[in-house]
Parts: structure tokens; sequence; C-alpha cells
């Protein structure tokens, strides 16, 4: 359901996860080539079950809990994602492998953003329904 502001933040982390690490760099190595997520297939293949779990979370509507649950799996890969980049950029010294690191390595503090919003308005309606619930 496109009216739902769950679905919006959905579809922005799907994104974030999907489409925005094909035009922004992870870091630019000791040569001068940017390293993008496709270079590395650890790294794309995270990021594009990040953006997957974020479209399975927009089709299951119809039940809340489960979509809150895949929206914290999610997040806990997004974590996950994110302590690899930072031991990444905190183990590589100087100029050996890591010239410059790149915005690409705060996707997933984007995407972390976008679903914990996402479970926030879940909530919302989940309340919503028990209210209405109560008065029948």
């Amino acid at each position: 359901m496109i009216q739902r502001i769950q679905t919006i933040y959905l579809i922005l982390a799907a994104a974030v996860s999907g489409g925005l690490i094909f035009l922004v760099s992870l870091w630019i190595d000791g040569e001068g080539n940017e390293v993008v997520a496709m270079d590395e297939s650890s790294y794309f293949g995270a990021f594009v079950a990040s953006a997957l779990l974020s479209l399975v979370a927009i089709f299951i509507y119809n039940n809340r809990k489960l979509q809150t649950v895949i929206n914290r799996l999610n997040i806990l890969l997004n974590l996950i994602l994110l302590g690899v980049f930072v031991y990444r950029s905190l183990t590589m010294s100087g100029e050996t492998a890591v010239s410059e690191k790149g915005i690409g390595m705060l996707l997933p503090i984007i995407s972390i953003v976008f679903l914990v919003l996402a479970n926030r308005a879940i909530r919302r309606d989940e309340q919503l329904v028990k209210s209405a619930d109560r008065f029948r």
C-alpha cells in the first residue's frame, strides 16, 4: 500500500541500498581508482540483500509483525556492513590500500535511519488497529 508512510521509508531504504551503490564510491585506493560496491562481491551482495529485504517488507503490509521482524533483520545486516566498513577503514594504514574514504561508507547509516523510521510508523499503525479493535 503506497499511501502508508512506512512504504515510502522502505522505498527510500531500498533506493539507498540498491541504487546509490552504483553512483557513489566506497573508497579510493592508493592508485587513485574509485572502488564501488560492484567491485567487491561481498559488499555488493550485502547491499543487494538489504535492498531486497526492504522490497519484501513493502509487499507484506498485511502482516505488520513480520514486516517489523524483516526490518530488524535488515537493520542488523546494515549494522554488520557498517561494522565491516569501520573495521576496514581503521585497520588499513595510510596509503597502503585505502587512500581516501568515500561517501559510500555512510550508506548503511542512511539505510538504518529509514528502516528505523519505517518501524516506528509500523508500530503506530499497529497501535491504531488495536485501538480500533477495542471499540468493537
